[in-house]
């Protein structure tokens, strides 16, 4: 069986799905691994590397794909992409279940087996292959660091001999991954650090790391869906839960908002007024600017001030630390990948729960049920909602 590794064409994608160590690990397995020339110049490594770890390079993409039967990608295909592999390849790569209709649809049209690395579920059993979780500790780290550069103030408490410099104080909203990585790095930069999620479960995580954690207002309502995730929560709840984050900002310096909801655009918990009502020179970090923000103010890749308040927006964070991000997807992706092999071959199990929960396309049809529903047509006589 040949594993295919692309060069990524995503324009700012700097990582690469499989490095030299994921290479050899495959290669153990009897796997024969065929990387396409110049995949990962971005995240600093050669295809010498590739070679010595026992890789096959091919000229381009056009080789590439006429012999993989495993493609591995970072990012999903584009479409053009779709209509050069071949019919029958396996295809591993982020892939937005409800984000990629389109290109969903025109992968079973074209009978490739698709796998999205999103849909890895929450289990003991599938950790290894998370790598959703991998990128978002990247990004937590990074938030931070991003944070510690625009910020006008200095982050550890100082004593000089120009006098003592108070610590920064520092909000994460949302203690999932990246969450809880922004709470560690901010801490080892010297912060006072508070932490904001609507699950309880998460209080324990967040004072491990001494931070302290703000109580959201629930009443008895359920926050946590299937897997760990937050669910969408009443209006009234949000709205408590707002007041509670609008009064920790007036008193914080940085926020990093990390806060998203699977399959729904990111909720909305720093409005314009709340803004208003912060120190001059504080920064806000929205890492999750891509599915919408969690500020109503930040815009997606860009750094602006409004209010004399820093508000960044930045995307694909995990691709400014390309090495240890690649090193990290790799070690995600090829652990996949074994787990399906069976006798140096693909064994797809439909009732197995990893397979079942991560594959959408198989011989031609649309297999997973989320977006299979949403491409069934409409009934005859039915609007669609919102228009």
């Amino acid at each position: 069986m040949k594993v295919a590794v692309a060069k990524e064409t995503q324009v700012g994608e700097r990582r690469v799905a499989l490095v030299p160590d994921g290479v050899a690990r495959l290669s153990k397995a009897g796997v024969e691994v065929v990387v396409e020339a110049g995949a990962g110049e971005r995240a600093f490594l050669t295809d010498q590397a590739f070679v010595a770890a026992g890789a096959r390079l091919v000229p381009n993409a056009a080789a590439l794909q006429a012999e993989a039967d495993v493609l591995l990608k970072v990012q999903p295909p584009s479409l053009a992409e779709v209509e050069q592999l071949r019919e029958g390849t396996t295809l591993i790569s982020f892939l937005p279940p409800q984000a990629s209709l389109d290109l969903i649809r025109r992968l079973a049209e074209r009978r490739i087996t698709a796998f999205s690395l999103e849909l890895v579920p929450r289990s003991t059993k599938a950790q290894g292959m998370d790598a959703l979780s991998s990128m978002s500790t990247i990004a937590g780290y990074k938030g931070v660091l991003l944070a510690a550069v625009a910020q006008p103030r200095l982050f550890p408490l100082m004593v000089t001999a120009a006098g003592t410099l108070a610590p920064a104080r520092v909000l994460i909203i949302g203690a999932g991954v990246a969450g809880l990585q922004a709470i560690a790095t901010a801490r080892r930069l010297g912060a006072i650090v508070q932490a904001f999620d609507v699950r309880a479960a998460t209080k324990e995580h967040v004072e491990s790391l001494g931070a302290t954690f703000l109580q959201p207002d629930l009443k008895d309502e359920k926050a946590e869906a299937t897997g760990g995730y937050a669910r969408e929560l009443s209006r009234e709840a949000q709205d408590r839960n707002l007041e509670t984050i609008g009064k920790a900002l007036k008193e914080t310096d940085v926020v990093i908002s990390t806060a998203q909801v699977p399959g729904k655009p990111a909720p909305r918990l720093i409005t314009e007024r709340m803004v208003k009502e912060m120190r001059p020179g504080s920064v806000i970090v929205d890492l999750a600017t891509e599915s919408g923000g969690n500020c109503e103010l930040a815009e997606a890749g860009k750094e602006i001030e409004r209010h004399r308040v820093i508000i960044l927006g930045p995307v694909n964070v995990a691709s400014s630390v390309p090495f240890h991000a690649s090193s990290m997807f790799s070690r995600n992706v090829s652990t996949l990948l074994l787990y399906l092999l069976k006798d140096g071959r693909l064994s797809l199990d439909f009732s197995d729960e990893i397979v079942k929960a991560m594959c959408l396309t198989h011989e031609g049809s649309v297999v997973h049920e989320l977006p299979k529903k949403l491409l069934e047509p409409m009934p005859a006589g039915v609007v669609p909602q919102g228009v």
